[in-house]
């Protein structure tokens, strides 16, 4: 069976899909696995699957390539040629040697590694991500190989002030083949981020997987200024400019579909370190069903969002979902009986029927200006990405007094604090009240996998402690780890929220100058419902565990 029919009957591939990427092997020279994996057409594991059925096989994982020691038959098989060929020797048995190949119908490759050792080749298959991290813990580099496989300059950092130099090694076909990987692998994988972080003996490549950081691959500090160049390429950054933080975007097609990069650059100590946040929209739905909020919060949220102006804010610390949220309560506002705008660095999804702006700052497009010009426009509702300073916070008050409805985030730890967030930029209290119309502070926790998580009854001093009734029983969830949530025991995520509504006393206090705690106080003897006690009834419900609100909200009972 050939890799084409392997990947039609595995349904993997459409015939379509393989045509196309067919005659752009024949132009170009390359394999047509080599065009399907660049095209983003076919993934790296399912690529291996297909060959594992043609060879009658198991895909090899990482913990098994991790059990070889040493390298076999380390005289007759030399590093450069493993490394150009994409091939790991496994084990040798007599005659027989089991060879790990990328590509396991390179017939080349096979009859030289036979000839070079006198062994019957038994071919094996494994993702070429972890081949390549096999062949770094094998076979580590040495000067004369960085030199010439990676064509780094032997001067050092003198290559590395050499623009053009840095275009040359960003073009490599190697540092195009690991960037691509890194960033299919963090697709398929569901990471939202990928870190990439240079430090004095390697390279490190972090995914955070719900939240939470994960080491992944670990590469030669040599190989920091191309793969950096790469991605600057790639996202269309100044890749001479290494002193100053860089921000651009990377869209790609990933196995089929559209995924947008938000890339981030920030020089350090030992380079510049990159983070590219993961937009894939396949994986995004603006449905209040999927946010995870409580069916209360959802209820009062929407309500708030028909007021016919004021403010809305949604306040957390980066990544907590915020412009989710905020793009789900615009979505649900979109009609074409209003004029929706939007103000946003940077735009992370575009939604049909909503005319998005990106800020600019520098050509003087910020917040402020652009907010200011927008009202020009007539717009029924405007979201602001961000209220960052003053000047944005009095225009975003005019537009609220003026009949327009606000949304607009903020960078606070409670819904009750972004009152004296604002007031600390200078609003005066007696604005804040007159166009203040809801407040969602919320947070992302993790969610226990339902394959592994383990039940335990909440002993009668913890339920105390929680505010529970301790006289009824009650059930906790804790992680365990299995192979559907990598070990972790967690599985996704859901937002936990509390939302304050000016009430009189709340208003009344607001004007007084009280602070965040006396109005929390106030809000919660009106009913609301703080993060942790929300987070506290979704972990009652078994979506979550208790350590896992502890540890994202905190303890406030």
């Amino acid at each position: 069976m050939n890799l084409e029919t392997a990947l039609i009957d595995m349904a993997v591939c459409e015939a379509r899909v393989l045509e196309r990427a067919r005659g752009v092997a024949s132009e170009t020279g390359q394999t047509l696995a080599h065009v399907l994996l660049q095209l983003g057409l076919v993934s790296e594991t399912d690529l291996a699957r297909t060959y594992a059925a043609i060879l009658g096989t198991q895909v090899l994982d990482a913990t098994r390539l991790g059990q070889i020691v040493e390298p076999v038959f380390p005289d007759r098989l030399g590093r450069r040629f493993l490394r150009q060929a994409r091939a790991v020797p496994l084990s040798c048995t007599g005659d027989t040697l089991h060879l790990v190949m990328a590509d396991p119908q390179d017939d080349y490759t096979a009859s030289a590694v036979g000839l070079a050792t006198g062994c019957r080749v038994v071919r094996e298959v494994a993702r070429p991500a972890d081949l390549e991290a096999a062949l770094t813990r094998l076979y580590p580099e040495d000067e004369e190989d960085a030199a010439d496989e990676d064509t780094l300059s032997s001067e050092g950092e003198a290559a590395e002030e050499d623009t053009d130099r840095l275009k040359d090694l960003a073009s490599e076909a190697p540092i195009i083949r690991l960037v691509n990987q890194l960033i299919f692998r963090a697709v398929e994988t569901r990471a939202s981020d990928i870190h990439i972080e240079p430090f004095e003996d390697r390279l490190l490549v972090r995914y955070r997987y719900d939240g939470v950081l994960h080491e992944v691959d670990s590469q030669s500090p040599r190989l920091t200024a191309a793969l950096i160049s790469r991605i600057k390429i790639m996202a269309r950054l100044d890749i001479a400019e290494r002193r100053l933080p860089q921000d651009g975007r990377i869209k790609l097609a990933v196995r089929g579909h559209e995924v947008d990069f938000r890339v981030s650059t920030v020089p350090s100590l030992h380079g510049e370190i990159a983070v590219l946040r993961v937009l894939d929209r396949t994986t995004v739905s603006f449905d209040y069903s999927r946010l995870g909020l409580a069916p209360s919060i959802i209820s009062s949220f929407r309500e708030t969002l028909q007021a016919p102006n004021g403010i809305v804010l949604v306040t957390g610390p980066t990544g907590s979902g915020k412009t989710t949220t905020l793009y789900t309560g615009l979505a649900g506002l979109n009609s074409t009986e209003r004029n929706v705008m939007t103000v946003e660095d940077p735009i992370e999804y575009q939604l049909a029927g909503i005319n998005q702006i990106q800020i600019r700052p520098t050509i003087g497009l910020t917040f402020a200006s652009l907010l200011r010009a927008i009202l020009r426009q007539d717009p029924d509702v405007i979201m602001v990405g961000e209220i960052r300073d003053l000047e944005t916070a009095q225009i975003a008050v005019q537009a609220a007094l003026t009949g327009h409805l606000v949304l607009s985030t903020l960078h606070t730890n409670s819904a009750a604090a972004a009152v004296t967030r604002l007031r600390d930029m200078g609003l005066e209290d007696y604005l804040l009240t007159a166009v203040l119309r809801g407040i969602l502070a919320q947070r992302l926790v993790r969610k226990l996998c339902p394959e592994c998580r383990r039940p335990e009854e909440v002993p009668p001093e913890l339920a105390r402690r929680l505010g529970l009734d301790s006289a009824t029983s009650h059930t906790l969830w804790h992680p365990v780890g299995c192979p559907h949530c990598r070990q972790t025991g967690y599985r996704g995520r859901s937002a936990v929220a509390e939302f304050l509504q000016p009430s009189r006393e709340v208003t009344r206090l607001i004007l007084s100058g009280a602070d965040h705690s006396e109005i929390e106080r106030a809000a919660m003897a009106e009913g609301m419902q703080t993060m942790f006690q929300a987070g506290l009834q979704v972990a009652l419900k078994g979506e979550t565990s208790l350590e896992e609100i502890s540890r994202i909200v905190g303890h406030d009972a």
